[in-house]
């Protein structure tokens, strides 16, 4: 079966109808960033969906009962009301001790479901192995899991994963090198040489020559105020600068998995001939039973006696080869009028592949044929 394949087009705007952006759309501040945080724990207080006998969870709850002062054996406990889980979350930027950060819990065992559980007091890490959040609250879980006692069960969405906003207390803070250095660093989301050139244009125009200095083709170096304080009015002006991006390189991406074309408007052609047509090939496969036979002569007279089936295939094959259609691309042709040739002939979006592929091939094709 040949499956359908989506062709997307995307129109860029000409240069000059571009839209200025703000500053803090396309860059982002060396040093603020979020930071991920990961640590394991205990939910308790399930309805049957736990673990079950899982070794893991009988340990976990005989260490934390036991940090409680008492003594307690694995062998005693059944971890159908509770579950191992991973905890994740991400720490913002500038956060601060005691602020509040919401995480996810994902077991990690047999637990069927969260519905209902308590994440007991657990420790998020940070990479370099410090702790710096702690977490327990309940769970918000927006699955649900049913069980029956013949083994039946019924699932919606995923009840094995939950939420717990607010759940986990800052404790450390990250250093940031924010207030320690003497310039801010930009960084562009998207490396464009055209791009910096502009940013720092435009912060010299509104702050004075020298303020900016393009170091590459991703980041601007800014010259932050020499009071500290001053720093953050400074940063809330120089985000809300207007600054007009150049236009994205010519590039045609090709999805290998959804069939998605996407044609950037800077896309040419140089002249060049198409020839493309398609064959197809129709195989029908069918077979002839007969029934075998034998006649035995006896004093009676003669007897049909019935034998083996004989099956014989019967292959039929038709070809149909449709006439190759031609068109031509004149010099410099858009991306309207290449999309505008290869829907006159009725080309499919694999054939569209096809043809691009080919023109890049010939050298013809002025853009970068990404496929992800």
């Amino acid at each position: 079966m040949i499956a359908r394949i989506v062709l997307t087009v995307v129109f860029c705007f000409l240069p000059g109808l571009l839209l200025a952006d703000r500053l803090k759309d396309l860059v982002s501040v060396y040093g603020v960033r979020i930071n991920q945080l990961v640590g394991y724990g205990v939910v308790v207080g399930l309805s049957g969906s736990g673990d079950g006998n899982s070794g893991l969870t009988l340990q976990s709850l005989e260490s934390l009962i036991s940090r409680l002062g008492l003594q307690v054996s694995a062998r005693d406990l059944n971890a159908r009301n509770a579950a191992a889980v991973m905890i994740t979350a991400d720490l913002g930027p500038f956060m601060k001790e005691g602020q509040l950060i919401d995480v996810t819990v994902s077991t990690v065992g047999s637990a069927r479901s969260l519905q209902g559980g308590t994440l007991l007091m657990a420790p998020l890490l940070g990479a370099d192995g410090e702790i710096y959040a702690i977490a327990q609250g309940n769970l918000v879980v927006g699955g649900l899991g049913v069980g029956g006692n013949d083994g039946s069960f019924l699932t919606v969405n995923i009840p094995t994963v939950g939420r717990i906003p607010g759940g986990a207390t800052v404790e450390r803070v990250v250093d940031t090198p924010f207030m320690d250095s003497d310039y801010v660093l930009l960084n562009l989301h998207r490396a464009d040489f055209s791009t910096a050139a502009s940013v720092e244009q435009a912060i010299n125009a509104a702050f004075g020559a020298g303020t900016a200095m393009a170091i590459d083709g991703s980041s601007i170096r800014v010259r932050a105020p020499e009071i500290p304080g001053a720093r953050v009015g400074f940063l809330g002006m120089l985000e809300n600068i207007e600054v007009t991006p150049d236009t994205p390189p010519a590039r045609v991406v090709v999805n290998s998995r959804t069939g998605t074309v996407v044609i950037g408007g800077n896309v040419r052609v140089t002249p060049a001939a198409v020839t493309h047509g398609s064959l197809t090939v129709r195989v029908t496969e069918d077979f002839n039973v007969d029934q075998a036979a034998t006649v035995v002569a006896g004093v009676n007279g003669a007897m049909v006696v019935p034998g083996e089936a004989v099956v014989t295939p019967d292959t039929q094959i038709d070809v149909n080869q449709e006439p190759a259609r031609a068109f031509v691309f004149d010099p410099g042709v858009s991306l309207s009028s290449l999309v505008d040739a290869i829907n006159a002939v009725g080309a499919s979006p694999s054939d569209l592949v096809a043809i691009l592929e080919a023109l890049r091939q010939a050298g013809a094709l002025r853009a970068e044929l990404m496929v992800i």
